[in-house]
């Protein structure tokens, strides 16, 4: 009997790098799987990106105060989902957030004052998920206020990860890890039998790990500041703007969910990022099955209670 191989490939897809890697019986099983894996990939980039004027997502944001939009029964779910996570978050996480008027922000060296409040109220007035209406009856979708738009980079890479796993797992691979943009799912073990091990990144030297985790049937998901920050009068602020008041958050600069999905991964990453160490913390403290990892602007390490680092 042939030894399983080991099959790796990484594209581009959603405008971010996409790798798989699957251990199958010889190379053609798993390439055939891979291929079906992208395809699935594709199709819901299609479905979700706003990129064309015919996804279902440019449809909705095209019609914003206007009617409803029917959509696929998928497209209700995961936008249902989203409310969902709005909800236990308070709000950090919103998919109505593609209502931000980005002409305030480059985070680029030439960035060297915040708005004033109002400014950076006045940018985020459209986002509040209340106002997006899901008719599960009807399969429609509605944003309420004109100029409002939905956008899910906050969750689309890490379900369309859950989601080609399971393409490949219904081909009959039985190990892989499907890596989106570091939102990534594991199932099984490495060819020699090991469980899967992901690297967290050091926020100050991100070519390296400072911890690294066996996750073999699970997902994490990272978010955080270290890719993406700006320095103003002393004090690091994130490429990420809390949707409520408008302003870059500080404080946190990484960010690791581990969870069965890559989906609530993907999802809860960002979030805490906008809630801070401890009111983060307490959240994910009350999730089954989500643990944490979060590094603050002093490099201090901080977990979920059900996780030890070392």
């Amino acid at each position: 009997m042939a030894k399983p191989v080991s099959v790796n490939r990484v594209l581009k897809l959603m405008g971010n790098r996409f790798e798989f890697t699957v251990i199958a019986e010889h190379g053609r099983e798993g390439n055939v799987a891979i291929d079906a894996a992208i395809e699935e990939v594709k199709r819901i980039e299609y479905l979700l990106t706003t990129f064309s004027d015919f996804s279902q997502t440019s449809l909705i944001n095209e019609n914003a105060g206007l009617l409803p939009v029917k959509v696929e029964d998928e497209v209700i779910s995961l936008i249902e989902r989203s409310i969902r996570i709005s909800e236990i978050t308070d709000g950090a996480f919103d998919i109505t957030y593609g209502s931000i008027d980005k002409r305030l922000w480059n985070f680029d060296p030439n960035m060297t004052s915040l708005p004033d409040e109002q400014t950076a109220l006045a940018s985020v007035e459209l986002i509040d998920y209340r106002n997006l209406i899901v008719d599960k009856e009807r399969s429609t979708v509605l944003l309420k206020n004109k100029g409002m738009r939905i956008g899910f980079g906050g969750i689309g890479k890490g379900y369309a990860a859950d989601k080609a796993k399971l393409v490949l797992q219904k081909l009959g691979i039985k190990s892989g890890i499907v890596n989106a943009a570091g939102d990534l799912v594991t199932w099984g073990f490495q060819i020699d039998g090991r469980p899967w091990t992901v690297g967290i990144a050091d926020p100050e030297q991100t070519d390296r790990p400072f911890s690294a985790l066996n996750i073999s049937d699970m997902a994490i998901a990272t978010s955080g500041s270290y890719e993406k920050y700006v320095t103003i009068d002393g004090k690091r602020y994130s490429h990420t703007i809390d949707p409520k008041t408008g302003l870059p958050v500080s404080g946190v600069k990484s960010v690791s969910i581990i969870c069965p999905s890559a989906e609530l991964a993907d999802a809860l990453a960002t979030p805490v990022v906008v809630m801070g160490v401890k009111v983060g913390l307490e959240l994910i403290n009350q999730i089954k099955q989500v643990a944490c990892i979060v590094i603050d602007d002093y490099d201090r390490v901080f977990t979920s209670n059900n996780i030890n680092v070392i």
